[in-house]
């Protein structure tokens, strides 16, 4: 094509891929921020972008779906620019953000079927992490409300959130899009907690951790109990706000209050904004202390999620016990595969059943980074579990980078 794109070494396997290009810019910002944020923008331009807002997958399938990662790094390249210059490119900041408005509206109208606040569809650039091919129609018939698909767009929102507070700082015209975006979270908390009214959510309280959820024809529902990185998705949605930008953003302060008075109900949901922590701030997360507590103690368990090298795709205890799901006479599985993938899907080169993958693991990095900022060192977890030390959430992130880096 015409664009200079970055593709991995080939010692990897190299094609072109919008969430992967995500990740790559936010690396080349450290020595070239400009070629980071050409990147960013290359791919919201109009010729890859398609007219309803989506952004093309991969090269194989540019109608699938990969995580919406790009705001996320638009973000931290933004961060990461300033920091190295001095400059605030505002100005990078706005275009990229008028155009992932029309993709996040292309995931509302497109990946949420029942206007449900929860998301289906596509594989999510995990591959043949689930129990089914999640790009193909489901063999079961009905859909499947994925706990990273929704957790996904939960990120996303709050993305787009932190863009619009930063922009709100010199035109308060951003502020209105920052309301809009702290709603739309408010609403998939809901909705996570509470599908549809139904009383049933994505939180499992028997086993404490998150799972998809399969709704058949018939109205009735299977919980997929995949001990996977799928349910810790939930703990990349966080974000961080100190008191004195809310300060400086009258109208957005304002909507705030009154959903924390007149919506209750929704603002106990997304964790501790009444309550505020180390250094006055405020914290937005799908999770509140205890559930974050719960899926650390599995994330940091040797036995399930914490490798010598960073956290597996699929919890080990699927070595010994494969999750089986029996339908109509056909039978699927997912098993601990750290290796060569044993699935034909994708391929059969492709495996997120086991692998450590590195883009998810710097998510969990910062996501425990962001809630350090919000708990201080008064919130402590064993790390690894069992072994009697305890961290705080700094220097457990700090430990599961040593580990990554261990890898070289």
């Amino acid at each position: 094509n015409g664009d200079v794109i970055s593709m991995p070494d080939g010692w990897e396997y190299p094609w072109f891929a919008a969430w992967d290009l995500a990740f790559h810019a936010v690396t080349f910002a450290l020595i070239d921020p400009a070629f980071a944020k050409g990147q960013l923008l290359l791919i919201l331009r109009e010729w890859y972008m398609h007219p309803n807002g989506q952004l093309p997958a991969y090269e194989w399938a540019f109608g699938d779906a990969n995580p919406p990662v790009h705001a996320w790094a638009c973000w931290r390249v933004y961060q990461m620019d300033r920091q190295l210059t001095g400059i605030a490119d505002t100005g990078f900041l706005e275009r990229a953000f008028h155009k992932l408005m029309l993709n996040f509206t292309w995931w509302v109208n497109r990946k949420d079927a029942d206007g449900r606040n929860v998301f289906q569809g596509g594989f999510l650039g995990l591959d043949n992490i689930g129990v089914f091919d999640r790009s193909a129609p489901l063999p079961t018939g009905g859909t499947l409300d994925q706990a990273d698909g929704t957790a996904w767009m939960a990120m996303y929102t709050l993305n787009l959130l932190r863009i619009a507070l930063e922009l709100g700082k010199t035109n308060p015209a951003y502020e209105d899009m920052a309301t809009k975006f702290f709603e739309h979270f408010l609403y998939i908390a809901e909705a996570m907690t509470d599908l549809g009214g139904q009383g049933k959510g994505l939180w499992d309280e028997d086993d404490q951790f998150f799972y998809d959820l399969l709704r058949l024809p018939d109205g009735t529902v299977d919980t997929m109990r995949v001990r996977s990185i799928i349910g810790l998705i939930p703990m990349l949605a966080v974000e961080v706000i100190d008191p004195a930008l809310i300060n400086k953003l009258p109208d957005f302060a304002g909507r705030l209050r009154w959903f924390l008075r007149y919506r209750p109900d929704l603002a106990d949901l997304i964790s501790r904004w009444n309550d505020p922590g180390e250094g006055e701030r405020s914290l937005l997360s799908l999770l509140r202390g205890h559930r974050m507590k719960m899926l650390l103690q599995r994330m940091l368990d040797e036995n399930e999620f914490l490798s010598p090298h960073g956290v597996r795709s699929v919890s080990k205890v699927h070595e010994a016990e494969p999750f089986v799901f029996e339908h109509s006479g056909g039978r699927w599985e997912v098993s601990y595969v750290p290796g060569d993938s044993t699935s034909k899907m994708f391929g059969g080169n492709s495996n997120w059943r086991g692998p450590v993958w590195m883009p998810l693991n710097l998510l969990l990095v910062e996501a425990m980074q962001r809630f350090h900022a919000y708990y201080g060192d008064d919130f402590t977890v064993e790390c690894p579990v069992g072994s009697g030390q305890m961290m705080t959430l700094a220097q457990a992130a700090a430990e599961l980078a040593n580990r990554l880096v261990g890898i070289f």
